[in-house]
């Protein structure tokens, strides 16, 4: 298995590794789309992300990886029926490392969503289920690089099982469902095509990187890469001390995320916000009130601030504006200029 790029090295693209480190703090934020110019470590920041994500408690032997914890969410295997022996069963209990599984672009709707084990079928004459990447993926993060380029069936499933958690199977004789809440998370160039609409509402944060301008800093990402192609062991253990700090800033953040306090008057901010760009429903206000909590978080903040909002509001609602006609300029840059007069006001 090939080593992956530590996060803690990720130099530069402040906003992207940014976004990766709130949503790690609250997945319920809804996930990231990373979307710029070719070669600028979107794949890599992305992939990274294991490096950020404590482990998790499993149901021992449970292909969906059930949270031992949340008795009414087990399947059906871990949760029993009524008269299946749900009583005499109690479940032992395992740590795994929290998934990131991608999602290639070519995969078939089989390989997606999980089919008939033919290998099952043919040599025993069982007629059992293989899990796809959607139950891999489940209380983790789905990776999709060049996201914008999916296959519009695939699209439909996707936001299907996003919306509702579980995947529903009915297939091939089988009929069953089990659990898939997973953290979307995509790449890609927007020159090469643009996201559907009904995706694109399912990402919490959108990032836009750029190739950057700084020589010095050119150079460093240059330096760091050619030093982990040539010794990728070396190159982790260097930066193994740095990632553990990451991942106990996720873990403090995380505990003290509930108590993080939002003010009626940082909601009437969002609110107002939201409402003077114009955005659809209020998936936009849940999704800074959630972003911004997380930022507190990681932060060591008790309470919400204005410049946590000044933060993360681009990142938040730059996917989520309609085009308007009469205004060419950037969809950050709008945010920016509203951000700024609902600020004074």
């Amino acid at each position: 298995m090939a080593s992956t790029f530590p996060f803690a090295a990720i130099v530069g693209q402040d906003d992207m590794t940014l976004a990766i480190q709130v949503v790690a703090v609250d997945p319920s934020i809804g996930g990231v789309l990373v979307l710029g110019d070719r070669g600028t470590g979107k794949s890599t920041a992305v992939r990274a992300l294991a490096d950020l994500l404590p482990p998790i408690e499993v149901v021992s032997g449970c292909a969906y990886r059930c949270d031992p914890k949340r008795p009414a969410a087990l399947c059906e295997r871990c949760n029993p029926p009524e008269g299946q022996g749900r009583k005499a069963r109690k479940n032992a209990v395992e740590r795994r490392p929290v998934a990131v599984v991608d999602l290639p672009l070519g995969a078939t709707e089989d390989r997606v969503v999980g089919a008939l084990d033919l290998e099952k079928a043919l040599s025993q004459g069982i007629k059992s289920f293989a899990p796809g990447l959607l139950a891999q993926a489940h209380r983790g993060f789905l990776y999709i690089d060049e996201v914008n380029l999916l296959d519009d069936h695939l699209v439909d499933l996707l936001i299907d099982v996003a919306a509702s958690g579980e995947n529903l199977v009915e297939r091939e004789g089988l009929s069953l469902r089990h659990p898939a809440r997973f953290v979307l998370v995509g790449s890609g160039n927007p020159e090469e095509g643009e996201l559907r609409p009904q995706l694109l509402d399912r990402f919490g944060l959108a990032v836009q990187v750029r190739t950057p301008q700084d020589l010095a800093l050119r150079v460093e990402v240059v330096r760091r890469r050619d030093a982990f192609e040539r010794d990728p062991d070396a190159f982790r253990a260097q930066w193994q001390d740095a990632n553990l700090a990451l991942q106990q800033r996720i873990v403090k953040a995380r505990k003290r995320l509930a108590a993080v306090q939002v003010s009626d008057a940082l909601l009437t901010l969002c609110a107002r916000l939201c409402q003077q760009l114009g955005t659809d429903g209020l998936r936009a206000e849940l999704t800074l009130l959630r972003a911004t909590r997380a930022l507190a978080a990681l932060l060591g903040h008790r309470e919400v601030l204005p410049a946590h909002l000044r933060t993360l509001a681009p990142l938040a609602l730059r996917h989520r504006l309609r085009r308007n006609p009469l205004d060419d300029a950037d969809a950050g840059v709008r945010v920016e200029r509203s951000l700024q007069e609902v600020l004074a006001a």
